[in-house]
């Protein structure tokens, strides 16, 4: 794989990949890009393991044929020293479809030094 699927311009290697081999990631931002990247390899374990418990469902079900097609992170802000936002718009193809675009604001907590995703809403047009 050359760059990380997440869009920093990373390799994999020096990216995302310390995060899903269980390095805690250091920033909200940094856990929402390797989550990007984790449904873009379908890494159910990491996704389910980075979601908080008070909204993590049973399993992850990817659709089959999907292909994501690029990240664009809008705002990155902290509200507190363990709560967090993220704002971004993911990409996404499934099959010979049109591009999909998931536009999110998503929550993020601080645990015992480890972010996780909380939940996320669509954002108003501006």
């Amino acid at each position: 794989m050359n760059g990380c699927p997440c869009g920093l311009g990373h390799s994999y290697a020096e990216c995302c990949q310390p995060w899903h081999a269980g390095a805690p990631a250091p920033t909200a931002e940094s856990l929402m890009r390797s989550r990007y990247t984790a449904f873009a390899m379908e890494l159910e374990s990491y996704l389910l393991t980075t979601w908080h418990r008070s909204t993590r469902p049973p399993a992850v079900e990817f659709e089959p044929g999907t292909r994501w097609l690029g990240l664009s992170v809008k705002a990155a802000q902290n509200d507190g020293p363990d709560l967090a936002h993220v704002e971004f718009v993911a990409r996404y193809r499934v099959g010979g479809g049109s591009a999909v675009r998931l536009h999110e604001r998503s929550r993020f907590v601080r645990e015992s030094g480890a972010w996780f995703y909380v939940d996320g809403i669509t954002p108003s047009p501006r």
